[in-house]
């Protein structure tokens, strides 16, 4: 997180970050406040034509004509109170929808935004539960949230005015206990704040564990471990309970509290008012009306914990919304960004040395801050094959990131095409590469749009000549045959339904399709049989001939067809030169070969 988003305090000063939204929709919250000022006086005028009726009734002198005359203005004023509600419903209901689509919008562009590291503190789950769970608090909190606040203050100061107008000294009476909904509202909504954020994070810690358990479901029951993910989802699931229930024994206390405080209003009035009648203070329809305001008045009472249910869940959303949207991507754009010369060397290191942060912010050795890379220096011209070979832990996938800037490398260590890779435009720099993985990541899609993702025609469709040939160079041709619906085959989440090798392929394909000016291939041979490697490597070598491609592997079998070769060795590059060079120097490259070539006699 960010010092911002660190500085950001939970509670309403959180409502800040939507000035803008509610800027765009000030015209509509303002006509719905209007409507609802209407139904407010609407609603304020109904008692009075129940006190002409039973005064009518009362005095005796009953006539028909002066009946329907009420009757007909209390469904005039009934009427208009239906019409304003629809319109402030639609006006202020329908704004806070909008915010709350735009504010998904923008979360989720946001989170596109934010660099790999990011993902590295937050997990899936958490993110999932802030952009549903704690969006829909938000909009809850703009919509009936503002509403209770609104009509909820009207309202209460509207009756209290009339009913003091009408009657002081009764109303005076009736109103003595309401000031204690007052000391308990500024406890309510104190207590209530910390709970609910404690609320949405149980959730988010539930939602986790809901996708981890599903995204590794084929572990899961392989390893029989059902039991163990039940008992964990059940740990999550009791604290979301929990925590929920904190909230329940306020809510339990806070509305009949308030109930009470009605009902002793109502024993007041029929005390105090049925004495001013006997009196003849009162007449008979002025305790009637007045009984109907102080029932009008429970629902600001009422209201009030409502609005502070909405309002403190809300706060607490957008805290933790406020988080994703202070939090600063720590790879970005140059602010003067530079092209690269296509005819330039495709890649150039110039001591290259690197670390990763300490392991409090998500590194990985604390106590020696392991130099993960150090003095590496390699110049590949256009049009290269090169190989990299090391052991796991060397360096190489560190390497692959730095070019394309998953990490940041030091300024002045990483050129690509000329050009210091800090000083490139994000998007237009990692468009020069394209990788294929050896854990590939296959969207639940077909395989059409699986491979097409890698590119589009100016229409928006994949070109099916290049989709074909992507398709035959990463040999995943004779595959779709066996597949029942061919190019339309879905592949179910995280290519499910495909093997290793299938998986692998397609990821070939996809950077195939691209056509970039580098390729890189991360092992993504390693689930796929000698035979098919060699055939797909000859023929990706052979369409790319000029352009550069870089082969990651531990086959030495793979690394054959290279150009050059360099091995590294705790983050240093021991060996460089052509595979026969290698060969013939007996070192680690020579001694991986050895032992490859016998476990295949073996094997045979």
């Amino acid at each position: 997180m960010s010092d911002a988003a660190k500085e950001q305090k939970a509670g309403l000063s959180a409502f800040k970050t939507l000035k803008p939204y509610l800027f765009r929709y000030r015209f509509p919250y303002i006509l719905g406040f209007c409507f609802l000022l209407i139904v407010d006086g609407a609603q304020a005028i109904l008692p009075q034509f129940t006190r002409a009726a039973v005064d009518l009734v009362t005095e005796g002198d009953f006539e028909w004509r002066r009946v329907l005359v009420i009757c007909l203005g209390m469904l005039g004023v009934m009427a208009l109170v239906a019409l304003g509600r629809f319109l402030w419903r639609y006006c202020i209901h329908g704004s806070s929808r909008r915010i709350e689509t735009e504010l998904r919008d923008d979360l989720f562009s946001r989170l596109l935004s934010l660099s790999w590291d990011f993902y590295q503190k937050n997990k899936i789950g958490d993110l999932m539960a802030r952009s549903i769970s704690d969006l829909n608090a938000v909009r809850n909190a703009l919509g009936w949230g503002i509403v209770t606040l609104v009509d909820g203050t009207i309202m209460a100061a509207a009756i209290l005015v009339i009913i003091i107008i009408q009657d002081p000294q009764t109303a005076l009476y009736c109103i003595a206990p309401l000031p204690l909904v007052t000391v308990v509202m500024l406890f309510f909504g104190r207590a209530m704040g910390k709970r609910f954020r404690r609320a949405h994070e149980t959730y988010s810690a539930m939602s986790d564990a809901v996708q981890e358990t599903f995204a590794g479901i084929r572990v899961i029951k392989s390893f029989v471990k059902e039991w163990w993910f039940i008992k964990k989802f059940g740990e999550t699931n009791d604290a979301y309970r929990d925590a929920n229930m904190s909230l329940v024994k306020l809510f339990g206390f806070f509305f009949p509290f308030v109930s009470f405080l009605a009902g002793l209003t109502t024993v007041i009035l029929l005390f105090v008012g049925g004495r001013q009648v006997v009196l003849g203070n009162l007449s008979a329809g002025e305790l009637v009306a007045l009984f109907s305001y102080l029932q009008m008045l429970i629902w600001p009472l009422m209201g009030a914990g409502f609005m502070v249910n909405m309002i403190q869940r809300g706060a607490a959303g957008m805290a933790r919304i406020n988080e994703v949207f202070f939090a600063l991507p720590s790879i970005r754009s140059a602010e003067q960004p530079r092209r690269g010369d296509a005819n330039a060397p495709a890649v150039e290191l110039r001591n290259l040395s690197f670390s990763y942060p300490l392991a409090g912010d998500g590194g990985i050795d604390a106590a020696k801050n392991k130099m993960v890379l150090d003095g590496i220096n390699l110049c590949v011209p256009k049009g290269m094959t090169l190989g990299i070979l090391g052991k796991t832990g060397s360096g190489k996938s560190t390497l692959l990131k730095a070019l394309f800037r998953m990490v940041d490398p030091p300024a002045g260590s990483v050129f690509v095409q000329g050009v210091d890779v800090r000083d490139y435009d994000l998007g237009e720099l990692r468009t020069i590469f394209a990788v294929s993985p050896q854990d590939a990541y296959l969207f639940s899609d077909s395989i059409k749009n699986n491979i097409a993702y890698g590119k589009k025609g100016s229409d928006g469709e994949p070109d099916p000549a290049g989709l074909a040939r992507a398709a035959e160079l990463s040999a995943l041709d004779r595959d779709l045959e066996n597949f029942s619906l061919g190019w339309e085959t879905l592949i179910g989440e995280r290519g499910l339904t495909l093997s290793g090798g299938q998986k692998q392929r397609v990821a070939i394909a996809r950077a195939l399709l691209s056509a970039p000016a580098i390729l890189v291939l991360d092992d993504a041979f390693s689930a796929v049989d000698a035979e098919t490697e060699k055939r797909i490597l000859n023929g990706i070598l052979r369409e790319r001939k000029g352009k550069t491609t870089i082969l990651v592997s531990h086959r030495v079998s793979t690394l054959s067809r290279a150009d050059t070769i360099v091995v590294l060795e705790q983050g240093r590059i021991s060996e460089c030169g052509s595979p026969a060079e290698l060969l013939a120097a007996g070192n680690l490259f020579a001694r991986t070969a050895e032992l490859q070539r016998l476990g295949e006699g073996k094997r045979v």
